[in-house]
């Protein structure tokens, strides 16, 4: 496998290269840290103060979102990405020393958590739409499937480490770690040489106008519209599930942190062999559509049955299937929505995204935590399996969603921008 990667990656040129072990790195710390925080949190505060985070970090990155989202396309991605890791790695020492030192206070781990908002507003957008300025538009999805082994690989590796970094020395151990692949990140990450920024004068008008362009393309797209409202629905379920009910599960099944991170590794999983050939194969065998809308749909399915699962192993594999389909999804709908997007306006529409998505990060986990109040975990994900498989269905629904997915690479490049020139000047 590794030879075959090593062939795979060698046409697509040393920035490249660069940016997807730096994006390995990322995501291994960043899911070291989301193993240890709430497992500490939970365990200080309870569910209680495991929602309250949770909700008011979903809330910080709906306001920071579309606030640092026009800078994505004024802005060199190279020092997006180094500013961003470098916050978050501030962030990570922070929460690392009040651990270490025993102190817990709920303000004071939201208001660090926040700074790691505001890097990941900056951060993400920049990693996610930098791949179409460093590869041709024929390697693109070749890139971005790499890009997504890159990212899978530290999802399943950082939860591994995370659980044995807790069993071995605790949340403190586990959050220095966090910090230690942080460093190693932000070295990488100033080495990648990113095209220059689109031409123009920063200031408070210009952020305001394309901040102003990049939501008003958005809303106006009918087929946008219809799929980021559907996906709004799908995250509201499907966000807590793979989030903040996870270590709930764990512990109301009597588990150590360790299988905390075996059941966020087994997501990991499947997401790494969904992205190193199986989602492909599928979309080729089934078509864009029914690979992309089959997969939610088996999400929720999957969701369902981790309420009535009291086997750890049961729990691990059902969240593999997840990953398996996140990765799906991922790759259907994220090439040809990279494509169809023109250059300049691709962080932008990307952040919109992402804000849509904290929105429904806020209204999840609040959800959840008020179900909590007379149900059991099991039952939450029960319910919540069905949400999600009723709002999936949606997805039939938007306009041109199907047409879209069907067309080829080369007719969706720059299909917003040839159907609506109006809207992207």
């Amino acid at each position: 496998m590794l030879n075959s990667l090593r062939r795979r990656l060698l046409p697509m040129g040393r920035p490249f290269r660069l940016l997807i072990v730096s994006d390995a790195l990322i995501l291994l710390s960043l899911m070291v840290g989301h193993v240890a925080i709430p497992w500490w949190v939970v365990h200080e505060g309870g569910a209680h103060d495991l929602a309250l985070w949770a909700g008011a970090l979903a809330l910080g990155s709906l306001l920071a979102l579309p606030l640092m989202s026009p800078w994505g396309d004024r802005i060199s991605k190279r020092t997006l990405i180094s500013a961003g890791v470098a916050l978050t790695l501030a962030k990570a020492l922070a929460l690392a020393a009040l651990v270490q030192a025993g102190i817990y206070h709920l303000g004071l781990v939201i208001a660090l958590e926040l700074l790691g908002v505001v890097a990941t507003a900056a951060l993400m957008p920049a990693i996610f739409s930098v791949v179409a300025e460093l590869l041709p538009a024929e390697q693109l999805n070749e890139g971005l499937a790499l890009q997504k082994s890159a990212q899978a690989l530290g999802r399943l590796l950082g939860p591994v480490l995370g659980g044995g970094l807790l069993a071995v020395g605790g949340s403190a151990l586990a959050l220095w770690g966090h910090a230690a692949l942080l460093a190693l990140a932000f070295a990488l990450a100033l080495r990648i040489e990113t095209a220059a920024p689109a031409p123009g004068v920063a200031g408070a008008a210009h952020w305001w106008r394309d901040l102003r362009a990049g939501l008003a393309a958005k809303w106006q797209l009918r087929l946008e519209r219809g799929w980021t409202f559907v996906s709004f629905c799908v995250m509201v379920f499907f966000g807590p599930a793979i989030g903040m009910l996870v270590p709930l599960k764990v512990q109301a099944l009597g588990l150590s942190g360790a299988w905390l991170g075996a059941s966020e590794a087994g997501l990991s999983a499947g997401m790494l062999i969904g992205s190193l050939g199986y989602s492909t194969w599928l979309a080729e065998r089934v078509g864009r559509f029914r690979a992309s809308v089959g997969s939610i749909l088996l999400e929720g399915v999957c969701v369902a049955l981790i309420g009535f699962v009291h086997e750890p192993l049961a729990l691990v594999a059902l969240l593999g299937v997840v990953g398996l389909c996140i990765a799906t999804v991922s790759l259907v709908g994220q090439t040809h929505r990279m494509l169809a997007i023109p250059p300049h306006y691709r962080s932008r529409m990307t952040s919109v995204n992402m804000m849509v998505f904290q929105v429904a990060g806020v209204l999840g986990p609040a959800l959840a935590g008020w179900g909590l109040g007379s149900l059991s975990v099991h039952a939450i994900y029960g319910w919540f399996g069905l949400g999600l498989f009723t709002v999936g269905l949606g997805y039939f629904a938007v306009p041109g969603f199907r047409a879209f997915l069907s067309l080829p690479h080369d007719e969706a490049s720059g299909h917003y921008g040839r159907t609506h020139p109006e809207l992207f000047r």
